[in-house]
């Protein structure tokens, strides 16, 4: 699954006001960190073997012309519909850094989302007003997954796919409403 959490767990297991071992108050620190990925089906090694086998296959059909003119005139066209696709491929790999970083503290919950060529963007809210909401039909994606904190709702996860997206809403529904953050994460979690 293209997501996961880290457990920081820098507090007291109870408020006993112990100090972490950073020397900070108890509790200041982040208590979870989600971060989430868009699935990468090639890998480099992948990358290098379709390549390879695209070289091999334009190669082919070439061989009967071999030595002729007419390799000539077919050879810019195989070189450059291999350079296209070299090129699309790692055009698609840079929109794959794409990366959302969700955190939960007491006192806040904050999501970063990072894209290539674009701004940083973020959202922050109240732990005890977030609600998380799942929007199996009406969002542009099947089973869309969205916070609400505040007067702003944010989605998560747009980027992975259907089955994964109902995963993250229940896993989200379970650690916000399970972590003290709020009763209930201000009210259920809503399954429109």
């Amino acid at each position: 699954m293209p997501y996961a959490w880290d457990e920081i767990g820098d507090a007291a297991p109870d408020p006993s006001g112990a100090a972490p071992a950073g020397g900070g108050p108890a509790g200041a620190g982040p208590r979870a960190r989600l971060r989430l990925w868009p699935h990468r089906s090639m890998t480099n090694r992948g990358y290098a073997l379709f390549v390879g086998a695209t070289f091999a296959l334009i190669c082919v059909p070439m061989l009967s012309v071999l030595g002729s003119p007419v390799m000539w005139a077919i050879l810019p066209f195989a070189m450059g519909t291999l350079g296209l696709t070299m090129w699309l491929i790692r055009m698609n790999d840079r929109s794959l850094l794409l990366t959302e970083e969700l955190t939960l503290w007491d006192d806040r919950v904050a999501l970063v989302r990072r894209e290539p060529r674009r701004a940083e963007r973020r959202w922050e809210a109240n732990p005890h007003w977030v609600r998380v909401a799942l929007h199996e039909e009406a969002g542009p994606v099947p089973n869309y997954v969205t916070l609400k904190g505040g007067d702003r709702e944010v989605e998560i996860g747009a980027f992975l796919s259907a089955d994964e997206r109902a995963a993250l809403f229940d896993d989200l529904t379970r650690r916000l409403s399970g972590t003290g953050l709020g009763a209930g994460v201000g009210g259920p979690a809503t399954r429109p």
